[in-house]
């Protein structure tokens, strides 16, 4: 059936238990900063405003996926967010699905962290199609595939300020790291995943607190992509 896995964080985010639990048990705020995920009224383990929120699903064959979130007011109006996320992985691939998942919940949470202190109590449009986000081709699954995509960005130590490529903006660089950059404009949080690591394509997703469309900006970025692995 495959082996277990637990992944755990604890992270202190600039907002209050209240804004913490709208950004982590309701759709719109999980499209802020992760993707839309309204949680199925079935799969809810524990709901306690605005204290836990636990989800678990399972399949016929014993395997699940778990997500648990600790919320503890702090002094100042912040939070203390405990973050548990367990399941099971196939055997063969244990690794390299630990490896992607791990990286990912630092990359998700630091995002979280950026909505909540740049942007919050607004709601995002979520731009990428479905949770994946939008793809590149099969080009960009190459070993130096993320560094072309970073080269193509501009992009390359926190802190730096770069032009966002088809919306013309100036955002600077809040996260780069192992295979995840992170680039914040003054409407949106672009996010770029260096999934070629992990056996897949680059990918991306947009944030976009602004007016936007969607399914349109979707195509435009999957277009630069398709471009920069031409």
């Amino acid at each position: 059936m495959g082996k277990e896995f637990e992944i755990r964080r604890e992270v202190e985010l600039p907002a209050t238990p209240e804004e913490v639990w709208d950004a982590v048990a309701t759709g719109p705020g999980t499209a802020s900063w992760l993707f839309p995920d309204e949680a199925d009224p079935n799969d809810i383990v524990e709901s306690d405003r605005p204290r836990k929120f636990a989800v678990r699903t399972e399949a016929p064959d014993g395997s699940f996926n778990a997500l648990e979130f600790v919320i503890e007011a702090r002094e100042g109006g912040t939070a203390v967010l405990r973050y548990v996320h367990s399941g099971i992985f196939d055997d063969e691939l244990w690794d390299t699905q630990y490896d992607a998942v791990n990286q990912h919940t630092d990359f998700y949470l630091h995002t979280l962290g950026q909505y909540l202190e740049h942007f919050a109590p607004k709601t995002a449009t979520y731009v990428g199609g479905d949770p994946g986000g939008i793809m590149g081709p099969e080009a960009s699954m190459t070993p130096d595939a993320f560094d072309k995509l970073k080269q193509a960005l501009g992009a390359s130590r926190e802190g730096d300020t770069v032009r966002v490529p088809n919306d013309d903006v100036d955002g600077v660089v809040d996260y780069a790291q192992g295979n995840f950059l992170g680039i914040r404009s003054g409407e949106a949080l672009y996010r770029f995943f260096g999934r070629n690591a992990f056996g897949g394509p680059v990918g991306m997703s947009i944030h976009h607190f602004g007016d936007v469309d969607a399914d349109a900006a979707t195509e435009t970025w999957r277009d630069w992509l398709a471009g920069v692995y031409r």
